[in-house]
């Protein structure tokens, strides 16, 4: 399955109104990995740009599609609030923005990336990319280690 990279406004709002701007969806399952690692020899390499990624994986109760998968490139800010004890994990809408060459989803509509609440989920990237996982649906996890 490919990746769609998103680029331009009028793609991010198809994105949104395709999928229904998250309504009555979820975050099921989010996989941070970086670049930096330790080798055999204990050497490290540790580039200097920004070498955070992630992956949200996200169902919704319609279909085409139901699921999707966002990969956040160079991230640079992430903010995931757990939801509270006997609250539901339902997303109600969901935005996806950017501005000044930086992308933001956030679980809160009006999200304005000038005044950050931490009240709300919310992850920035340089590069954002999108791609359809309706196979995906279900309680299984999608991102956990096969070993």
């Amino acid at each position: 399955m490919n990746w769609n990279e998103l680029k331009e406004e009028s793609e991010i709002v198809e994105l949104l109104e395709d999928f229904g701007y998250f309504h009555d969806g979820c975050l099921k399952e989010m996989h941070m990995w970086t670049e930096t690692y330790i080798d055999e020899n204990l050497t490290m390499a540790a580039p200097s740009g920004l070498d955070t990624n992630v992956k949200l994986l996200f169902q919704r109760q319609f279909k085409n599609p139901s699921a999707i998968e966002l990969w956040f490139e160079g991230v640079t800010a992430i903010y995931i609030l757990p939801t509270a004890e006997n609250f539901a994990s339902i997303l109600f809408e969901a935005v996806i923005l950017k501005q000044n060459d930086t992308y933001y989803w956030s679980d809160d509509i009006d999200f304005d990336p000038s005044n950050i609440e931490h009240n709300v989920s919310w992850i920035s990237a340089k590069k954002l990319r999108w791609r359809e996982r309706n196979d995906w649906m279900g309680k299984q996890h999608r991102y956990e280690s096969k070993e």
